[in-house]
């Protein structure tokens, strides 16, 4: 089918909740797309973070094909080696508790917020301003942006939000705190890297107070910042965390992981999910944690994320660049959506704009130094150098 096709459909079954660029691709091999007309792309946006390991990564791609030849469902009602063998790989490799597996990152989310309460006599969640946790609705709730919550109210109650500041956060947090929810750095709002200290304020705030710091690294998580973990190079253990998008390698699959102080809150029959953990998803789960967890990577994300954000900010139009590793944002003095759809209709590169002046950078964690040079090269152009 044409794009055209393709649209005449959607405008006839399918419900509008997203602004789709006029684009189909039907390919993909680590950092490279292909659309339906053959036209190949550079991709520094990841599918919105998933595709950490690249498109198609062939140990990913044996993993599925491995499990889904044998066995695809079961239900959470029987073992499975693949999922036990996951959590103890979560485990180990973060807060050395145990795991709940979920579909998503907002699902992820809403198991944390309800461990949080069952765990505290309080019921508060404080969370911060600019924070996006999901659409769900708890997961909303705690997403403090009007667009997104007025036309759902009114939402889940107990949810406190305050700035991203030492201040605020310490005054907000207190006996009927259940927990601080925090991501590291933000995504959606554009790329905000929460400082150390609002994070030291907040573990303190919780050890006073006995509530639960959680942090959501769906989006920061999975090597994506140079640390298998966003958390590991700040200095501030959580006592729970949830992640997702890139823990599938492609397909979709998250996880609430706690330490061992919340390990043992849930009891049978709390919370459930029909796929969560499924057998091929899980599959593909270990492979794309071998893939990232590979320290050789993880230093590459640190090193070619420097060469690329000292490009961006070299770029005409780039007031500023924000960012960790290969999670970077360029702020602009112009209209970010602009370059965006530029970019991808002209020059074949993949890039978001998730704010009016902010460009989005979430590439593959296997891009290389010439490949950066290649995307900064794109992005000039679509900007207008």
């Amino acid at each position: 089918m044409s794009v055209a096709e393709l649209q005449a459909l959607e405008r006839d079954y399918v419900i509008p909740t997203y602004a789709r660029a006029p684009v189909e691709f039907v390919r993909g091999r680590g950092t490279r797309l292909w659309d339906s007309e053959g036209e190949e792309y550079l991709d520094f946006f990841s599918g919105v973070g998933v595709t950490n390991t690249g498109h198609c990564h062939p140990a990913v791609v044996e993993a599925i094909r491995d499990q889904a030849e044998r066995l695809m469902h079961t239900s959470n009602l029987y073992y499975t080696e693949p999922a036990m063998r996951l959590a103890r790989r979560l485990s180990e490799s973060s807060l050395g508790g145990k795991v709940f597996f979920t579909n998503s990152g907002a699902e992820a989310n809403e198991a944390a917020l309800k461990l949080a309460r069952k765990a505290s006599a309080g019921r508060e969640v404080v969370v911060v301003h600019g924070a996006f946790h999901g659409r769900t609705y708890g997961a909303l709730s705690a997403t403090p942006q009007e667009a997104k919550q007025a036309p759902f109210a009114p939402l889940v109650p107990g949810f406190v939000a305050v700035p991203a500041d030492p201040a605020a956060l310490r005054e907000a947090v207190g006996e009927q705190t259940a927990a601080v929810l925090l991501e590291p750095i933000q995504g959606e709002s554009g790329v905000h890297v929460l400082s150390e200290e609002v994070l030291r304020t907040a573990r303190e705030a919780c050890d006073e107070s006995g509530a639960a710091l959680m942090f959501d690294e769906v989006q920061c998580g999975m090597g994506r910042t140079g640390t298998l973990w966003a958390y590991q190079a700040t200095g501030v253990v959580p006592d729970a965390m949830t992640v997702a998008k890139a823990l599938g390698g492609g397909l979709p699959i998250g996880a609430l992981i706690t330490s061992p102080r919340l390990a043992d809150v849930f009891d049978v029959g709390d919370h459930g999910s029909t796929f969560a953990g499924g057998l091929v998803t899980a599959a593909a789960a270990l492979a794309a944690l071998e893939v990232i967890a590979d320290p050789a990577l993880l230093r590459g994300v640190v090193e070619v994320g420097e060469r690329l954000a000292t490009g961006l900010a070299d770029l005409p139009h780039v007031v500023s660049v924000r960012g960790r590793g290969l999670m970077l944002a360029a702020e602009l003095d112009l209209d970010a959506r602009e370059v965006v759809q530029r970019a991808l209709l002209k020059q074949r590169l993949v890039v978001n704009a998730p704010a009016p002046t902010t460009v989005r950078l979430l590439p593959p964690l296997i891009l290389t130094e010439d490949e950066v040079d290649e995307g900064l090269t794109r992005l000039r152009a679509a900007l207008g150098a």
